[in-house]
């Protein structure tokens, strides 16, 4: 059930008016109808897995209950080896197996069977969030419910589960101590949010999608170098409309339930360093692997060579949560390998001129545009063939001003006054509800009205 459909609107207009009378009218009826109704919005991509996400979070509860309070760090252990199996057999063993078969078949071993595993929608960020409750329980954080109700809802809740945010239980669990107060919504924060994501979403990440990155990285010969390199900053662009599109929505979607999620984007592709790009990109999961990885395995406390290890390998394994292939890890370790030579380099401390700074940008941007490759390419394969299309492609064809627009747009949508949904929100609020419904209704039609038939899913749904 994608977000920008009818069959989601309908959806969630049940939800929000059944949610609002429940806590007005049936307080203990809440926390159930949450968790009912967030089953039901993951039963509609998978029955089997919905059954699964459940008994997965009845794991999390019991170890986080067990290892509570600073104690049996033995049985913690075990209680994270357990969600990570069960996030290796769906994401990795196919990978693993076909990895390690030809090495058996040299070897002179029989080929090993290849599983085909379908996978969970949205499991490595409930994976993610099932252990910060284990161990933000461990470390005394956030007590241990005693019940498993709090902890299944905080688990499935339907704006973050398919793909994120990925919220603390220390953050969300404190929340669901208490009803939410209905005259404490911000309304039109979350109307801007939500107006803003379906347009990124339909109007802009689609058509790049559509237009341009898909069929380039299908068939990289097939374009002439104008087009594979407009495809690169292109998919870019796309990556951060379409994700930062369902993290707006998803806020914005909690929100009018009366439930605060972290801030996840922050204009990233105006970090002037890769250390910057990081506390504005993904900002859920750079913090989680920053204080649940990074920090855990020593941080910057050590020397700069315990350090660069420290780095290097958070960003590995960044790049592995993403998926199983080596284009992942690979993203991973340009990433890491850059993060250890700007620390090297002093760069995040040394203050620059006006066209030091430019420089820094040009640097930092290219370097991420540089590592989405990576992330996009199906196989290692498709980047060599991306090379030979640069060097020795067909004529451009695919490019258009068009999409030349949506890219400078989408570029130049990180150079606004980063207070301008606020500026915009001080001039919306004061208007009476039904002038400031139809105009969020106007809006939202014409989205509709410009954006092109179909909704492809998000990219991060893969994940």
């Amino acid at each position: 059930m994608l977000f920008p459909t009818g069959l989601f609107a309908i959806f969630f207009a049940c939800v929000f008016g059944t949610h609002w009378l429940l806590v007005r009218h049936a307080p203990r009826a809440v926390l159930p109808f949450l968790l009912a109704a967030s089953l039901v919005f993951y039963a509609a991509f998978s029955v089997e897995f919905c059954a699964a996400l459940v008994v997965f979070g009845l794991w999390a509860w019991a170890f986080g209950r067990i290892c509570a309070g600073q104690r049996r760090a033995g049985l913690l252990k075990l209680g994270i080896a357990g969600t990570l199996l069960w996030l290796g057999w769906f994401k990795y063993a196919g990978f693993l197996a076909g990895t390690a078969s030809p090495i058996g078949v040299a070897l002179g071993l029989p080929p090993l069977p290849v599983p085909e595993v379908l996978l969970p929608v949205g499991i490595s960020f409930y994976v993610f969030q099932a252990i910060s409750y284990m161990v933000d329980t461990h470390r005394g954080d956030v007590p241990a419910e005693r019940w498993p109700l709090k902890v299944l809802v905080y688990l499935t809740f339907f704006p973050h589960l398919a793909a994120g945010p990925i919220v603390r239980a220390a953050h969300f669990l404190p929340q669901l101590a208490q009803l939410p107060d209905r005259w404490r919504v911000p309304v039109v924060m979350a109307g801007l949010l939500i107006l803003g994501g379906l347009a990124k979403k339909m109007l802009l990440a689609n058509e790049l999608a559509t237009g341009l990155v898909d069929p380039v990285f299908r068939d990289p010969l097939g374009f002439g170098a104008g087009d594979i390199l407009l495809a690169c900053y292109g998919y870019t662009i796309q990556i951060w409309l379409d994700f930062s599109g369902y993290s707006d929505m998803a806020i914005g979607l909690a929100a009018l339930l009366g439930y605060h999620f972290p801030q996840n984007f922050n204009q990233p592709f105006r970090a002037l360093t890769l250390s910057d790009f990081w506390r504005r990109w993904h900002i859920s999961l750079s913090t989680w692997l920053r204080d649940y990885l990074f920090k855990p395995l020593g941080g910057s406390r050590g020397s700069e060579g315990r350090t660069a290890r420290n780095l290097l390998v958070t960003m590995l394994l960044g790049g592995i949560w993403h998926g199983a292939a080596w284009t992942f890890l690979a993203w991973g370790a340009l990433h890491g390998a850059a993060l250890v030579v700007e620390r090297w380099l002093g760069l995040r401390d040394v203050p620059a001129s006006a066209a030091g700074r430019v420089l820094r940008w040009a640097i930092t941007f290219h370097i991420v545009v540089a590592a989405f490759v990576l992330f996009r390419a199906p196989d290692l394969a498709t980047i060599g063939t991306l090379g030979q299309g640069l060097l020795a492609g067909a004529a451009d064809t695919a490019w258009t001003p068009r999409l030349l627009v949506i890219i400078a747009l989408g570029l130049g949508l990180h150079f606004l006054p980063p207070d301008l949904r606020q500026r915009l929100e001080t001039v919306l609020r004061p208007l009476p509800a039904p002038l400031l419904g139809l105009v969020f209704g106007l809006a939202m039609l014409v989205i509709i009205l410009a954006a092109p038939e179909g909704v492809a899913p998000f990219i991060y749904f893969q994940f």
